[in-house]
């Protein structure tokens, strides 16, 4: 549009373009902030440490080093290499051993700050993300950490490594070296989480794998750029690390007060009672007991009246996740949600809680409770968790829109009352009980299924048989079967099973992992952790508004819609949590003061853990 008005002399001698020029300067939208490199990276918004940070907030930055720290764990390895599908590995090699470009502060939902790289680039879109790294990182060999070894370590990962390293390097366009030290990755697709997901792969050192296979196990362990080296191993039976003197690292402020062990060892035992049995006699340092009765009654032996064994109890406010007992919707015998709905009214939480637990521990409510991203039970979704929803109501489980609470039971009359609805909802299926008292369908097949448990996990078979108990009065025939830990991570990987022990730690800040978890691509192939075979429309769509969620407000809408998804499908039958961590120790291993947001869950223990004497 055309403004006339009076034009002035001085606009006439030549400053007309001059002004005209800032006008439309004004007028045009502003330009994006140029993308600078930055010490670190959060999920949303900024990191809470400032670039000058000297330690990590939950540590004691001034630990002093030295000393061990014996750490017990059930079962056996047969492999040094984590990183593969094969085998069963030691754990801890990749956090002692190996580092990342990155590093998490567990004191904050999601936020990484600078470890091998100094700094981390990206847009406003993040559409790509490049690091740099730091000239002073070093494998433990001497060997500097070069962008070939960065490159090398993301393609192997991705192509030939475990299923969780794949879907982040299918996202990938280019990986490309755009520096003497930095590296670039450029992305097909919208996803927020990606650098930061990139920043936590581990680093391997390239030239150590020259004519090595790396999707075999081995004893040999990888060279890192780690705080520790394996020192010794006995096949299957114990390892110990040992802490590098030389390490690069040591005086990062991302690394202060951290990793202060000399040694650590991990011993592994064939069952939980000999390991409690270890510590009791002093072999073992430290025991997480996982039930609260014995945490009341089984701890009054010598070591802890005299004070040599201290009992510490651990809080945190991290979501609950979901431990269970998960119906392999694969088979027929699962796949209608009145018969899964059936089967978790027959479970008597209350009673079995009070039996295995006394009664103390917390039931999981959803897959996300104890957290501001768990839905609220038996509320209708509304506000923006309804309008994401609402597109698939159509094929939406009955009380994911409507609301959906667990059934629980008062006393011993609710709970007959809630068998008596299990068995409507069998009938509504198309099941009846025959004059035998067994359980059949139209075509006479009689209902009866196999719970599958490893070596070991005793309390898991006790908490089964009441199950199988209850579900008799139902006329279905419920077996236990225990087999050895090769045997169900084979079965489990194939999904060659019915029913069997289910557990998926969730983050406060979830992402790309629930593809592996929960997305329909789990469905066939094998390997993912959709033990369920849950294939929901729904479910895959929250992820996908999730992962491309720009504020908090619509990530915790999105997270709350899939909790609804995931919960009101009754693909698991929940069992309790733990909101705080019982760790029983000797009392010279000491811990920090300010407990972390996640509390006793990655990054604690070992790490900001130390050995001090009186």
């Amino acid at each position: 549009m055309l403004i006339e008005s009076p034009v002035r002399p001085d606009v006439q001698r030549g400053r007309w373009p001059l002004a005209l020029a800032a006008l439309l300067l004004a007028l045009l939208p502003p330009l994006s902030a140029v993308a600078e490199p930055q010490h670190g990276i959060a999920m949303y918004g900024e990191p809470a440490l400032p670039p000058d940070f000297v330690s990590l907030p939950q540590v004691n930055p001034d630990a002093p080093k030295g000393g061990s720290i014996t750490i017990a764990l059930p079962g056996t390895f047969d492999s040094l290499n984590p990183f593969i599908t094969a085998g069963q590995p030691v754990v801890s090699v990749s956090p002692l051993v190996t580092e990342t470009l990155m590093g998490r502060n567990y004191d904050e939902p999601f936020s990484l700050y600078g470890l091998l790289a100094e700094s981390v680039e990206t847009d406003e879109s993040r559409t790509y993300a490049e690091f740099t790294l730091r000239e002073e990182a070093r494998f433990s060999d001497g060997s500097p950490v070069t962008p070939e070894d960065v490159l090398w370590s993301f393609e192997m990962l991705g192509t030939d490594g475990a299923p969780r390293y794949h879907t982040a390097w299918k996202k990938i366009a280019k990986a490309e070296q755009t520096g003497p030290r930095k590296i670039r990755f450029t992305f097909t697709t919208e996803d927020r989480e990606l650098p930061l997901i990139l920043g936590l792969r581990p680093i391997l050192k390239k030239s150590s794998w020259d004519n090595r296979d790396f999707t075999a196990t081995t004893f040999d362990p990888p060279i890192g750029s780690g705080p520790y080296l394996v020192e010794k191993v006995e096949r299957g039976t114990s390892v110990i690390f040992r802490r590098n003197p030389n390490w690069w690292g040591k005086d990062l402020p991302f690394n202060r007060g951290q990793w202060n062990f000399d040694e650590i060892r991990y011993e592994y035992f064939a069952n939980p009672q000999a390991i409690f049995e270890a510590f009791k006699a002093g072999f073992v340092t430290t025991f997480r007991e996982t039930n609260p009765s014995k945490w009341a009654t089984a701890y009054d032996f010598p070591a802890v009246r005299s004070g040599d064994v201290l009992l510490s109890e651990i809080p945190h406010h991290r979501p609950s996740g979901i431990e269970g007992f998960v119906f392999n919707t694969r088979n027929p015998l699962f796949q209608d949600w009145r018969v899964r709905e059936a089967l978790i009214q027959a479970f008597h939480f209350e009673f079995v809680n009070q039996v295995i637990n006394g009664g103390v521990q917390p039931r999981i409510e959803s897959y996300f409770s104890n957290s501001p991203l768990g839905m609220i039970p038996g509320t209708p979704a509304e506000g923006a968790e309804r309008d994401l929803l609402l597109p698939f109501a159509d094929s939406l489980i009955p009380g994911t829109l409507e609301g959906y609470r667990l059934p629980f039971a008062t006393d011993e009359r609710d709970y007959r009352r809630k068998l008596r609805g299990s068995v409507k909802l069998l009938e509504e299926a198309g099941w009846r009980v025959d004059d035998q008292g067994v359980l059949r369908d139209a075509a006479g097949t009689a209902f009866r299924f196999e719970i599958l448990l490893s070596v070991g996990q005793d309390e898991l078979v006790a908490i089964s048989s009441i199950w199988v108990e209850a579900l008799k009065q139902l006329g279905i025939e419920a077996r236990v079967a225990v087999i050895d830990a090769a045997q169900m991570r084979e079965r489990t990987r194939d999904y060659n099973f019915e029913v069997t022990h289910y557990i998926r730690s969730v983050s406060l800040s979830p992402g790309n992992e629930l593809l592996l978890y929960w997305a329909s691509g789990g469905v066939s192939n094998p390997g993912s952790g959709n033990w369920m075979g849950m294939n929901a429309p729904a479910a895959d769509a929250m992820i996908a508004a999730m992962l491309r969620s720009e504020d908090p407000q619509s990530f915790q809408a999105a997270v709350r819609a899939l909790d609804r998804v995931l919960t009101a499908g009754r693909y698991v039958m929940p069992i309790w949590y733990s909101d705080r961590a019982r760790i029983a120790h000797r009392k010279e291993l000491r811990y920090p003061a300010r407990t972390p947001l996640y509390g006793d869950w990655m990054g604690f223990q070992p790490d900001t853990w130390w050995y001090e004497a009186e």
